[in-house]
């Protein structure tokens, strides 16, 4: 039998909601939102509704439900519901919350409801939270989670088993218990099938292991999914640089940093927020898109400019003006090709200054490569069409020169970007569009002009 697909009925879902509540049925809707739904499937119902919608949806949840859905929702579509919560409700709905996700949920409060959530929490969980929220979000700091179980070395394995049963609570994800000595200070790791498959009488130190992946709290949270990506992990301690335990990240923290690292990246290209709610406001929604359509317009008039310069050129050979965006997409194609390999190499930390030398080196050479292939075809065809071997010829020489340029700026705008603290997903689109539309263009219509 072919697994069910997961998508399908989810749109399935959506579909008999909306049915539902426009029928006015909505003791049907509490019962599947309270019943058979797991929490991360009512998220994505409410990420998925209309506002007006949404509200419903929300007050017909149960209240003992709404921290596990809070967890799963999108940071714009929380901050939206959490907005409309009394201090008490919001309270009782993060008290099941693990360490990094309440952190999370208070960097996205305002600091008055955050700081009510806090002084509402025992002396021993403020404590914890606070000394998370010391370090940047994007950090190992601020991804780790405090509730760890650790062990002492000179225990037998028997004692570490049956204090492992005694606990009231075990973590969602535990693959270890970790080693650390009266001053806190971490050792090693037992892993779980060494614990239970080992003579119950042998020492923890006896069986541990010394040499593991260790995490300071200020790496950063993409070095963090590298390391777990490349180590194959699926946890790790952090660990001050005294060597004293602060933590531990699961890797389900980590799969929602490579999972905005993708969205990122696809969002931002286009100028978008990540974490954009589908059903924000229609004004909200236009003041975001608009910042970046008007600094797209402002680089459209430049290239307008350049066109300008040439105008009486442009009046004289019509026929300039049917091939002239060829040129400008053949750049601007090449130079998104650079550009989306360059960014996906930063991301993964895979360039170093020479390694980068070696890139622009590469990425030109296949620029050249492919302008002399795609230059000689369109040189053809621009003759076949228009009879004029000098045409051919400035349209082929001026596709040679925007692939390079093309190849040489996508390799290039993105460490110049990162160099001056600009997102290059966010900003690098942009400015390649500009130059390979100016410098194809002026090629284009320079050579034209010197030549008719």
């Amino acid at each position: 039998m072919n697994a069910p697909n997961t998508e399908l009925l989810a749109e399935e879902r959506l579909q008999v909601v909306e049915q539902a509540l426009s029928n006015g049925a909505l003791a049907k809707i509490r019962r599947m939102l309270n019943g058979g739904m797991a929490p991360a499937d009512v998220a994505h119902l409410l990420e998925s509704s209309p506002q007006k919608d949404r509200v419903v949806l929300w007050n017909l949840i149960e209240s003992e439900l709404d921290g596990e859905v809070l967890q799963y929702l999108g940071e714009e579509v929380r901050a939206e519901i959490v907005g409309r919560m009394t201090q008490g409700e919001l309270l009782n709905a993060v008290a099941a919350f693990e360490t990094d996700d309440l952190v999370d949920l208070l960097q996205e409060l305002p600091e008055r409801v955050s700081e009510q959530v806090l002084q509402a929490m025992d002396f021993q969980d403020r404590e914890r939270i606070e000394a998370v929220l010391s370090y940047s979000e994007d950090t190992a700091g601020g991804l780790m989670n405090t509730d760890t179980i650790t062990v002492r070395p000179d225990v037998t394995l028997d004692v570490a088993f049956r204090f492992l049963r005694r606990h009231p609570t075990l973590p969602d994800i535990l693959d270890n218990l970790l080693v650390v000595n009266r001053r806190d200070e971490f050792i090693g790791i037992l892993p779980l099938n060494i614990l239970l498959t080992s003579d119950s009488g042998l020492l923890v130190r006896d069986v541990m292991r010394t040499e593991t992946e260790v995490l300071r709290p200020d790496v950063s949270s993409d070095e963090v999914a590298r390391r777990f990506q490349r180590m194959d992990l699926v946890s790790a301690p952090v660990v001050s640089d005294n060597n004293k335990l602060l933590g531990r990240i699961t890797i389900d923290d980590v799969v929602d940093v490579i999972k905005e690292q993708a969205e990122h990246a696809l969002l931002q290209l286009q100028g978008l927020d990540e974490d954009v709610d589908l059903f924000a406001p229609v004004l909200r929604t236009a003041r975001r898109r608009g910042v970046w359509l008007g600094i797209n317009l402002l680089t459209a008039f430049i290239a307008s400019a350049v066109i300008g310069l040439f105008e009486a050129t442009l009046q004289q050979v019509v026929a300039l003006a049917v091939l002239m965006p060829i040129v400008a997409s053949m750049g601007g194609i090449a130079g998104t090709q650079s550009l989306t390999i360059v960014i996906r190499a930063m991301a993964l930390g895979q360039i170093t200054p020479a390694r980068g030398r070696s890139l622009v080196i590469k990425e030109i050479s296949v620029g050249l490569l492919n302008g002399i292939f795609w230059s000689c075809a369109v040189a053809l065809v621009a003759y076949l069409w228009f009879g004029d071997a000098t045409l051919g010829a400035i349209i082929g020489i001026s596709i040679v020169v925007n692939l390079a340029t093309a190849a040489l700026a996508g390799t290039t705008l993105p460490g110049l970007l990162k160099r001056i603290g600009v997102d290059p997903a966010l900003a690098g689109g942009v400015l390649l569009t500009t130059i390979t539309d100016v410098v194809g263009f002026f090629t284009f219509l320079g050579l034209a002009a010197l030549a008719f």
